[in-house]
């Protein structure tokens, strides 16, 4: 494909903006597409509010064409689809906004074109679900008009180390032709390489697997963390003990929500309930990671109560809203598990986090974000999410915070800190 051909990529989010942004650096000029006019407008005057590229280097950036006029597609015959892929409260695949992207891609597809799925999905939506659409609409046929790859997504939000360029890329056609081109397409901005699956479907199972296998990996070690807590075991300083043999695997206990790990596993239980087969192992773990934020919200009471502390109207603080650390994502935290328990306890909540949007935080979980210095007058502080802010936080100025000088509560979610230090200036101190 030559650099003369526009590409376009619906999807402007995590994943799709630096995928534009390598593609552009690289000489193509970029369609980049989403229906949220607003967000289209920010990146036109060069704010990036995923901060996955950052507003200086998207300013440098001039071939990048930002629209939300799905009209404007049409100028290019090579298409990226990069929409998000959650589930719906029942915990199924909630496929809406992949099938949306195709509807509007057929709507707008020229013949000759190649279209290419990254959002991660279960095997077989690209050609059982995508294709039909995109065939309905463009009143095409796949394979003769127009045809389709799959090359998975593994960007990691909030990563400044594993960017789109230096992680392998999986690359899949619908045929020999169609996954060369593909291929080659990537391979110009993927300087760590291309593998060319052998098909679409293994191109999906692949993606979706990486992201099932941490997640078990994530609920063995907090289903250890709550049968240690039972103990009275430190579940940190037992990691770090296993830690030293050279095969141990080094994964910690934690909230696990997000776009990926916290939804992913569902689309393969259902695809293997579709085919006959209950995904024990898989489901079993779901279940344990979405246990965790109970389970810390009922540690917290209990702290609470053997602090001496009235539980209703009782103040915690809440350090961190967003599903990962240092990243502005707010889609599926799991901290929201907390809060919702907390406040069925009657408890008053106030949450801070330093990078993300406050009007994102209202909009997805009705949080009224505060500022740090003006919160005061509290009972506990909840650490539950590792922001760079927050390894650096000056417990002695904490202290400053609360009610009274003693019965000071620190919850550490993700042990970010130093048990010791925060015991000697006498904080009543749990980490999970």
């Amino acid at each position: 494909m030559s650099k003369n051909e526009k590409i376009s990529i619906i999807g402007m989010g995590y994943v799709g903006l630096p995928l534009a942004v390598a593609f552009a650096e690289k000489g193509f000029s970029v369609i980049g597409f989403d229906i949220n006019s607003s967000k289209i407008e920010e990146y036109k005057n060069g704010v990036d509010g995923t901060h996955e590229v950052g507003d200086e280097r998207l300013k440098t950036i001039t071939n990048i064409e930002y629209t939300s006029n799905s009209e404007d597609l049409k100028k290019a015959k090579f298409h990226i689809v990069a929409v998000p892929t959650p589930v719906l409260k029942n915990k199924m695949p909630d496929l809406r906004p992949i099938e949306g992207a195709s509807k509007i891609i057929g709507q707008n597809l020229k013949k000759g074109s190649i279209v290419v799925y990254e959002s991660t999905v279960y095997p077989g939506v690209t050609e059982d679900i995508c294709l039909p659409i995109l065939e309905k609409e463009s009143k095409m046929k796949c394979g003769i008009d127009f045809k389709i790859g799959y090359s998975p997504e593994r960007i990691n939000p909030g990563d400044k180390v594993h960017r789109v360029e230096n992680i392998v890329k999986i690359t899949s056609g619908m045929d020999r032709e169609s996954s060369e081109t593909i291929a080659r397409v990537y391979e110009q901005i993927i300087k760590a390489g291309v593998h060319r699956a052998t098909s679409i479907k293994v191109a999906e199972a692949a993606k979706v697997i990486e992201n099932s296998q941490r997640d078990i990996n994530i609920a063995f070690v907090n289903e250890l963390s709550i049968i240690f807590d039972k103990m009275g075991i430190d579940t940190k300083d037992v990691l770090e003990a296993a830690g030293t043999k050279w095969n141990f695997l080094k994964f910690s206990p934690g909230l696990v929500g997000g776009h990926c790990i916290g939804v992913d596993p569902y689309y393969l239980a259902m695809k293997a309930e579709e085919v006959g087969y209950r995904a024990d192992v898989i489901l079993a773990g779901r279940k344990t990671n979405d246990g965790m934020g109970k389970f810390i919200a009922e540690k917290i009471v209990k702290k609470l109560i053997s602090a001496g502390v009235v539980v209703k109207n009782a103040h915690v603080l809440i350090m961190g809203l967003t599903f990962k650390e240092d990243c502005p994502d707010l889609r599926n935290s799991k901290v929201e598990d907390i809060i919702l328990e907390l406040k069925d306890y009657g408890v008053n909540i106030s949450v801070v986090d330093p990078i993300t949007d406050k009007k994102e935080a209202m909009k997805e979980y009705n949080v009224d974000l505060k500022e740090l210095k003006e919160v005061k007058n509290i009972d506990a502080t909840v650490i539950a999410v590792s922001h760079k802010e927050y390894r650096d936080l000056n417990l002695v100025e904490l202290k400053e915070k609360y009610k009274t000088s003693t019965n000071q509560i620190l919850i550490d979610i993700k042990s970010i800190l130093d048990k010791d230090k925060a015991e000697l200036l006498g904080y009543k101190f749990w980490r999970l």
